[in-house]
């Protein structure tokens, strides 16, 4: 999946918490909201505000946490496996690494 298809995919799919997201998918979302975020303080930092980072964060956050779970269910793990991330250090080392994972070829239980 190449960077518009992973983008759109995760508008199109922003309440979509079945199914399965590829490696690609995950990370060219993760790139985009880093660079929207980052484009968004910057206009702030301009402005003197925060409120385009504060609309852009709640705008991205819900499809970034479907594109989580899906992502996590590529790898034949629940999406509840998100919370391991609230662990400092050993929890994101593991959530890294089962969102690095490659994921499952064949169907799984997840799709």
């Amino acid at each position: 999946m190449n960077f518009p298809a992973a983008i759109s995919s995760g508008f199109e799919n922003y309440s979509n918490f079945r199914g399965r997201a590829i490696r690609s998918e995950f990370w060219f979302w993760t790139i985009f909201s880093t660079l929207a975020v980052w484009a968004a303080s910057f206009v702030d930092a301009t402005a003197g505000t925060n409120l385009v980072a504060l609309i852009v964060n709640l705008a991205l956050f819900i499809p970034g946490l479907a594109v989580l779970v899906r992502r996590l269910h590529d790898t034949n793990r629940s999406g509840w496996w998100f919370w391991i991330g609230m662990v400092p250090i050993l929890g994101w080392i593991a959530i890294l690494v089962f969102l690095t994972t490659a994921g499952d070829v064949e169907p799984n239980r997840f799709g």
